[in-house]
């Protein structure tokens, strides 16, 4: 179902594998000795990927018997972002994980962290300006480009000779989606020339299944990309509603993705991140910094391709448990 990593990360390192991470003997007793606080800074705390990528966070820093102490949500808002990493300077954690949210304009409340001593590893994307072992310990991400490249392909087979796709993108300078829209791009030139790509974007998520009625209305294409599953089940939802039956592949396994590929809904597939594990890298990343070790610069995770013939092994894969019966009857 995993791939080997296709993507690069922000300054073009290839990626270290997230299951080679380990604590050196003296770091280890460094740790032994010590009882860290952790603050975690989320873009939205309402997705399954934030709960998920939490409870890797949680769980293995009380593995090293350290505490996450703090978690903050941004709404998707720079301002906000920046609101909340001043407070918890103020609060003066040993140390920081967050996600940048817009890398041109997050620099500044980043850098502040680092410049306060404190360790900060990113998720998923650096900000402009920013560089590994001088302003953060280091960045972990999803392969975002290699898991684009899955959605065109299971995208592909639901698509006519000379069809169209509707890609729904992300209206925000954010590195994560224009990655999975670039590696969609590239594999859909490869595998399917003839396949004409129209484009849309939504600024706000919970506006996106309004803006795609009002997109293709006239013109439907043949299939839809959407560049992650909450924003995907509201152009699903919006379609259903509007008699179209489109073909839609997205980003990630949340529950309701995953009932919906189950059902044979319009979400037929796509790429998914491993969001638990993420969060495994990322309190090892920084238990390591803390420790006086350095981890890699770019530390990334697999691509998992996800449709509704491997979706029982999909959903063990990303959430670490059974897939539930009320998803599981639909089979």
């Amino acid at each position: 179902m995993s791939r080997p990593i296709s993507g690069l990360g922000p300054h073009g390192e290839f990626a270290a594998p997230a299951d080679q991470l380990r604590l050196s003997a003296e770091a280890s007793r460094v740790v032994a000795a010590r009882s860290y606080s952790v603050a975690l800074v989320l873009h939205s705390g309402r997705s399954d990927w934030s709960r998920l990528q939490e409870a890797g966070i949680r769980t293995t820093l009380a593995d090293y018997g350290s505490e996450l102490a703090h978690v903050v949500e941004c709404g998707f808002k720079p301002e906000q972002q920046t609101a909340a990493m001043q407070g918890l300077l103020e609060r003066r954690p040993d140390a920081i994980i967050s996600i940048p949210v817009g890398s041109l304009h997050s620099g500044e409340v980043h850098r502040r962290i680092s410049d306060a001593d404190i360790k900060l590893v990113v998720m998923d994307n650096a900000p402009v300006g920013m560089v590994a072992r001088k302003d953060y310990a280091s960045v972990v991400s999803a392969d975002n480009f290699g898991n684009g490249e899955i959605a065109a392909s299971i995208l592909a087979g639901h698509v006519p000779q000379g069809g169209s796709i509707t890609v729904v993108g992300y209206g925000v300078d954010f590195p994560v989606t224009n990655e999975r829209e670039l590696g969609f791009r590239k594999q859909l030139g490869e595998e399917r020339p003839d396949i004409t790509i129209k484009r849309m974007e939504f600024k706000d998520p919970s506006t996106a299944g309004q803006l795609i009625t009002q997109t293709v209305a006239g013109d439907p294409p043949d299939a839809v990309f959407v560049v992650w599953d909450e924003p995907a089940l509201l152009v699903s939802k919006a379609l259903s509603g509007a008699g179209l039956s489109i073909p839609i592949a997205t980003i990630d396994l949340g529950q309701g993705v995953a009932e919906e590929i189950a059902s044979g809904g319009l979400i037929v597939g796509g790429g998914a991140q491993l969001p638990f594990d993420q969060g495994v890298a990322e309190a090892t990343a920084v238990i390591m910094a803390l420790a006086g070790d350095e981890p890699p610069p770019w530390i990334a995770l697999p691509a998992l391709a996800v449709t509704r013939d491997n979706i029982a092994d999909a959903y063990h894969a990303v959430w670490h448990g059974e897939l539930p019966e009320y998803i599981r009857r639909h089979l």
